[in-house]
């Protein structure tokens, strides 16, 4: 099968003899598999990802290589083996994968040329599009890195495309070994770099647009970046301006205002829970207090059983183990929603097994939770909290 991508990336339309059609694989029930004389279908390899479109009537809905190393094309419905028919790639989707790829052999040489690190590897995904550098590099390498990237798109250099030996290969510049040996096909950035590569590439660097890495993380010992090209650019910096709009009135600052404010208020929201913290562990002491004051005797022990409105997990537990610091008392205290929180809890000189008595609520009104013999609790009990709250004094008077 003739790859008409190789020799020209721009070739968006086609003519083919359909060689065969196969039910496609398993990951994509009821569509078909295409193999085609020849096609200018790029398919998912090298970090690229498939190009789309249409093979006649039929929506092309991935492209892949074969084990045999042929182009495979899933389509929506099938085509007569035989046939001829017309392919048609998918014009935005092949210029953005253009434009990201050569977009990723400029800035991986700009690494280089400007701080020595290369390039491991990379993907090129849906919204942005990956390096990784071998080694942590600093924000100062990665601005000059950038720049000087976007001084060449600007110099409008041509890319072109060549097909040399392995021993031709061997003698040029190539900025990283071939993984491949045989005929390789160079990608050939004028005075910039020299690769081999079996991606679609723009024809001059003018047509990748503005490059920007939007961040970067340490990443197996080197650094994983972000970037974007061309169209993915503008569509970078309007998420960005709006979101650093709707930031700034939230906030009432200007832009470059934004970090001390954002700043002051994360520290606000420190002191606030701090404060909250406080007011509710001196809440949970008055209400510990007026609840320990209205425990009843439960077959020969002191035992507050409660439902708390509006409790969770961490408000039910703070309550209880401020109960039983008073000597003598079993606390049982239910959430009033359902399915409900419990929280059991004991005095030190209380023999009650607050573990046990929980895993008996779990058994009969399902749950999960658990704990030690002085604390447990636990969530999903599903019944209501009377009904729970019940079952723990009858369990209790057994026990």
């Amino acid at each position: 099968m003739t790859r008409l991508y190789y020799t020209d990336p721009s070739r968006l339309t086609f003519d083919a003899l359909v060689q065969r059609c196969d039910p496609a694989p398993a990951s994509h029930p009821g569509a078909f598999a295409v193999w085609l004389s020849e096609s200018a279908f790029y398919p998912t390899t090298g970090g690229q990802p498939f190009d789309t479109g249409r093979l006649g009537d039929a929506k092309v809905v991935d492209v892949f290589e074969d084990d045999a190393g042929e182009v495979v094309h899933v389509v929506d419905r099938p085509l007569e083996p035989g046939a001829q028919v017309g392919g048609a790639v998918d014009a935005a989707r092949r210029l953005d994968h253009r434009q990201q790829h050569s977009g990723q052999h400029v800035l991986s040489a700009a690494f280089v040329r400007t701080a020595n690190v290369a390039t491991v590897s990379f993907h090129l995904g849906s919204t942005v599009s990956t390096i990784d550098l071998a080694r942590e590099v600093t924000p100062a390498e990665i601005a000059a890195a950038e720049d000087a990237a976007n001084a060449v798109i600007l110099e409008h250099r041509p890319v072109t495309i060549r097909f040399v030996s392995a021993q031709e290969a061997a003698a040029l510049p190539l900025r990283k070994e071939p993984k491949r040996g045989g005929e390789l096909r160079i990608i050939d950035i004028e005075g910039w770099d020299v690769s081999a590569c079996g991606g679609t590439h723009v024809t001059h660097t003018g047509e990748i647009g503005l490059i920007a890495v939007r961040g970067w993380e340490r990443f197996k010992g080197g650094t994983r970046l972000e970037f974007v090209c061309g169209g993915r650019t503008l569509t970078a910096f309007r998420e960005l301006r709006d979101t650093v709009t709707a930031a700034s009135r939230l906030l009432s600052v200007l832009p470059h205002e934004l970090s001390p404010a954002i700043s002051r208020v994360q520290e606000e929201a420190r002191d606030l829970r701090r404060a909250q913290r406080d007011l509710q562990a001196e809440l949970a002491g008055f209400r510990a207090a007026a609840l320990a004051a209205s425990a009843e005797v439960v077959g020969g022990q002191r035992v507050v059983l409660a439902s708390v409105p509006g409790a969770d997990g961490n408000a039910l537990k703070a309550l209880a183990v401020a109960i039983v610091t008073q000597p003598g008392l079993v606390a049982v205290l239910v959430s009033d929603v359902r399915p409900a929180i419990a929280v059991v809890a004991r005095s030190s000189d209380v023999a009650v097994d607050a573990s046990a008595l929980f895993r008996t609520l779990a058994g009969r009104f399902g749950g999960k939770g658990g704990g030690r013999p002085d604390l447990a609790q636990g969530g999903g009990l599903d019944a209501p909290a009377d009904a729970i709250l019940d079952a723990a004094r009858a369990a209790i008077v057994g026990a």
